[in-house]
């Protein structure tokens, strides 16, 4: 009887299928196809043919003609040639070789064509792998702990690595996910390309290939997760190794031999990238097939299963009858705490509070809109999932809208969690970017649900953060913050982001993407996670589901403006002032910044006793916010090099200045004989923010932040003076080059006023310990007498740097710069010993230390990057790599090369950075000085192409390769601990020079 006649059944196209039952099975083992391939077809050989039958359209095979097209999903497919039945080997050979298992297959829609049938599935390897778990789970649940082995083939094999990476993060209300990940014992990879392969060149050629009449569908995200330049492809490599290590996986390897005729006999994924690399417990070994026939079989005399069913018999032979998961140990509560702590920044909430709160008369009409009332509906959770997005024109008051209903929810939303982030692009970076988004969210996350801080578990940190030096990823807090709301059981979320906007467009991209997927899963699982968005209406992102609400043309808005202006423009009640709050409605065009900025002008004329001059100051002012801007800002010329200059302050800082540092960084610019110590009596906090406030001409303010600092009134003052050319329209004599002089002024501002403290200022030789009571209170003593002191001494450089960017030559400032005094007060500012620079230190150390690639080629230097030093990182070249300054790597390459006797193995070393800059970030090291044990660092990761590098510079005897860590193990303890055979070699053979 054939294989065919006794197993009638085709393996479902998609979904978790039991292929060969087992009544007491003491081994699970899974496959899973690769990319377009089929659960069934991908591992089946067709005896009857030398070629794979025409119908298994699997991976690169050969289109059909035009009369055989067949539909991959179909069911209907036979055996062509029942006297040759095929040999589908999971099923057919695996029982003969490893009968104490059952097997499983998984399939999923990755085909990048469709004649016929269902529409290109656009799920990520992140879907796929994330359903693929959850089904596995299920299948399992009877006995989550019976050992799970995994074969895979090419896609598969990375679908099956994200599973498991995910499978190790799941805690808490996910926790049955995680014995997946503890089960696992083993991977047996057919062709799958870990470091990406170039699936396009191939499709290309199908394509030409296929006739038009049948069209193309092309799933870019699929392809995109093949390719070598896919960031995440290379992020799961490196995760996946230490994920291997620690739990001691079996890893077989198997490499196709043979190439591709359609690819001019190139094989599809070559052998650099179809292993991991991980010696110590990964074999590899090659089969004589190319890439689709490198997983099919005749049968149990076929050499090529021959060396299959050994591997199989070698991975499963010591494996211990359902073996219970050994949990992770948990964190101690100071560890996550200290990581609670880590997530904490200055500013987190800072835009929040500095909006001012909506007007007694505004805002309620949203809690009556019926976008508003669905997104609150639970019944309507699955059509929206739980997103609401508000968007308007810059200025409508959407901030002020979200900060009226972030303070409802908190009134009325009892059992609610009720989180918020206000991204602010006026604000420091955090305050801008998702990440800081992420860690603020996660921080009021596990505040509100002290139990959720358990996610930190997930980490799997080898090396302790000190304090807060905490480096967070954003793909690790994205992860944090998934496993967060997938562990909140009965309890229930709601979110409120503002101002979309003023974060970096891919980056929000990227947060929408994620936060669809949470709340598919949310809805999935029946958990309360909503999110309520708000943004200008460009740049225009869709989501999948959501509710969307427009202030324009909404009636509540257009009354909101009405009892604004009714209430806070007070020039009484007669005829002439309600025609004037008339004319100011009909004006406003929705935009209530337009609307708070015509009161105050028009208050303040009526303050005046100018009653009969308000009708004509009304019809003066642009209806046009950024206008109306234009007209602020010149309608006087009185102190025009003061506003300027505060303007650039605000404009060109490189973060937010407090009131105190923008009053003195303008005394600088425009009087600088009146840089005295700071007198608190005479110059009240009151008289600088009226001095702010006069100098930008209302245009900036001071936040209500625990840390105040200044920046505009709105993010459309920016987008005026910068986007639409309003300073080039108001000063054309500025010339086009206001960003490189605008650095050029700040720079002259910071040398003017630290060369008043150096001559008023007497620092004591040497300075104190930087970590003593005499070093803190010695700098405490210098801001309180001169708050500008810190910013201008350590951007005074990167204002030169930013100057030197649009032209503005820094060659002579260079050349005059009094460094030694510099180096001095920067010391003084430096809070850890270890980061103090010596009087021996040269501005070339100081330029790459600080990532100023511009200074250093603008700077006019006979010393070699790799000349040794005493400062921390002992070179320049060495500082730039230990501080991921890339630019600066680059400009030091390029300087070596341009010198008259560069060493011969670091001129190459310069050569290959300048051929590839891209080669700069595989160091991944950031490692310290070689004093504090860089090669232990860099033994733990098997860091061996970095390694190579850093020898490369010819500079051994400056990175000691027998340095001991604290608990006196040297770096070849480490790599042998932890399996990296090659850094092993690589250590051993550097002993040896």
């Amino acid at each position: 009887m054939s294989a065919q006649a006794r197993h009638p059944e085709i393996i479902p196209a998609t979904g978790l299928t039991v292929a060969v039952p087992h009544d007491n099975p003491t081994l699970d083992i899974v496959f899973v196809h690769g990319f377009t391939g089929h659960p069934e077809r991908t591992w089946r050989h067709n005896r009857g043919d030398s070629k794979q039958s025409k119908d298994d359209h699997d991976e690169t095979s050969e289109p059909q003609r035009k009369s055989r097209r067949f539909n991959p999903f179909s069911r209907a497919h036979r055996d062509k040639d029942s006297a040759h039945p095929a040999v589908f080997w999971p099923r057919d050979l695996l029982p003969m070789t490893v009968p104490n298992a059952r097997v499983l297959t998984y399939g999923y829609d990755t085909h990048i064509r469709h004649w016929s049938g269902p529409p290109v599935c656009r799920n990520t390897v992140r879907d796929i792998a994330w359903d693929f778990l959850v089904a596995l789970e299920a299948g399992r649940r009877a006995e989550p702990a019976r050992p799970l082995l995994f074969v895979v083939h090419s896609l598969g094999g990375i679908v099956v690595k994200e599973l498991l990476r995910r499978s190790s993060k799941c805690r808490q209300g996910q926790s049955h996910l995680r014995f997946i990940f503890e089960s696992a014992k083993g991977i047996m990879f057919f062709g799958t390309p870990h470091n990406g392969a170039d699936p396009r060149g191939f499709l290309q050629h199908i394509a030409e290939l296929v006739v038009k009449a049948m069209g193309l569908k092309v799933n870019e995200q699929i392809v995109n997760s093949l390719l070598p330049s896919s960031e995440r492809l290379g992020e799961l490599r490196d995760e996946f190794g230490p994920l291997a290590h620690e739990q001691r996986w079996i890893i077989h390897s198997f490499q196709e031999q043979l190439g591709v005729k359609a690819l001019n006999g190139r094989k599809v994924v070559e052998d650099t990238s179809s292993y991991l690399n991980l010696p110590a417990i990964e074999t590899t070994e090659h089969i004589g097939r190319n890439h689709m026939d490198i997983c099919r079989f005749s049968g149990p005399e076929d050499v090529e299963y021959k060396k299959v069913a050994a591997a199989l018999r070698r991975m499963t032979a010591n494996l211990p009858e359902n073996q219970v998961p050994n949990p992770r140990p948990s964190l101690t509560p100071e560890q996550r705490q200290q990581l609670r702590d880590s997530l904490r920044f200055d500013q987190i909430d800072a835009r929040h509070m500095n909006i001012k709160s909506a007007h007694a008369k505004t805002c309620k009409w949203l809690t009556k809109k019926d976008e508003y009332l669905d997104w609150l509906n639970p019944r309507k959770f699955s059509d929206h999932h739980g997103f609401l997005w508000v968007k308007g024109k810059p200025g409508t008051g959407k901030s002020t809208l979200m900060k009226f209903a972030l303070a409802q929810a908190r009134r009325s939303m009892k059992d609610w969690v009720v989180l918020s982030f206000f991204f602010n692009a006026r604000g420091e970076e955090l305050e801008k970017t998702t990440a800081g988004m992420y860690r603020s969210l996660l921080l009021q996350l596990v505040e509100s649900i002290p139990e959720l801080d358990a996610v930190f578990d997930s980490l799997c940190l080898t090396v302790w953060p000190r304090d807060d030096e905490m480096q967070w990823s954003v793909e690790s807090l994205k992860d944090l913050f998934e496993q967060a709301v997938q562990s909140l059981g009965q309890l229930r979320v709601v979110c409120f982001i503002d101002a979309l906007d003023e974060c970096d467009e891919d980056q929000i991209r990227d947060m929408l993407s994620s936060f669809e997927r949470v709340g598919e899963l949310a809805v999935a699982s029946n958990i309360g996670f909503q999110v309520c968005f708000s943004s200008r209406h460009y740049p225009y992102i869709s989501v999948a589901r959501g509710l969307e609400l427009v202030l324009e043309g909404q009636e509540g808005h257009d009354q909101d403006i009405a009892n604004y202006v009714g209430s806070e423009l007070k020039i009484g009640h007669n005829k002439i002032a309600e025609e004037i709050r008339a004319e100011v409605r009909a004006k406003a065009s929705n935009v209530f910044m337009w609307v708070v900025l015509v009161v105050d002008i028009l208050n303040r004329e009526y303050d005046r006793g100018r009653i009969h001059a308000l009708r004509k100051r009304l019809r003066e002012i642009p209806a046009g916010l950024h206008d109306l801007f234009r007209d602020i800002l010149t309608r006087d010329a009185r102190d025009r090099h003061e506003l300027i200059l505060c303007i650039q302050w605000v404009l060109y800082a490189k973060r937010p200045l407090k009131p105190e540092e923008l009053y003195f960084a303008v005394l600088a610019g425009t009087d600088p004989e009146s840089l005295d110590p700071w007198d608190r009596e005479i110059a009240t906090l009151a008289i600088i923010q009226r001095f702010i406030l006069d100098s930008s001409k209302g245009l900036a303010e001071t936040t209500k932040s625990k840390t105040p600092v200044v920046q505009f009134i709105h993010e459309s003052v920016r987008d005026f003076l910068l986007k639409d050319n309003g300073l080039r329209d108001i000063w054309p004599d500025l010339g086009d080059r206001f960003h490189g002089q605008s650095h050029e002024q700040l720079k002259e501002c910071c040398l003017k006023y630290t060369s008043n403290i150096v001559v008023t200022l007497h620092l004591p030789e040497p300075l104190p310990k930087a970590s003593s009571k005499d070093g803190a209170a010695l700098r405490d003593r210098t801001l309180q007498s001169y708050p500008l002191s810190e910013y201008a001494v350590h951007n005074v450089l990167y204002h030169a740097d930013e100057a030197e960017s649009d032209g503005v030559s820094q060659s002579g400032f260079l050349r005059s710069f009094p460094f030694q005094s510099w180096i001095n007060m920067d010391n003084l500012f430096v809070k850890f010993e270890t980061r103090r620079r010596s009087s021996e230190a040269s501005l070339l150390y100081v330029l790459a230390e600080g990532n100023l690639a511009r200074l250093i080629k603008a700077h006019f230097v006979t010393s070699s990057p790799l000349e040794p030093s005493q400062e921390r990182y002992e070179n320049p070249f060495f500082a730039a790599l230990a501080t991921g300054s890339t630019d600066a790597v680059l400009a030091l390459a390029d300087l070596e090369l341009r010198s008259t006797n560069p060493s011969t193995s670091f001129r190459r070393l310069c050569q290959s950075y300048s051929k590839n800059p891209n080669q700069i970030p595989i160091l991944g090291l950031g490692f310290s000085p070689p004093k504090d044990s860089n090669w232990v660092k860099i033994a733990k990761q098997g860091k061996v192409e970095g390694a190579r590098l850093l020898l490369a510079t010819g500079k051994v005897d400056l990175v000691d390769v027998d340095a001991k860590d604290d608990s006196g193990r040297t770096p070849l303890f480490w790599a042998a601990r932890n399996g990296h055979e090659a850094m092993v070699k690589l250590l051993l053979d550097t002993g040896d020079r």
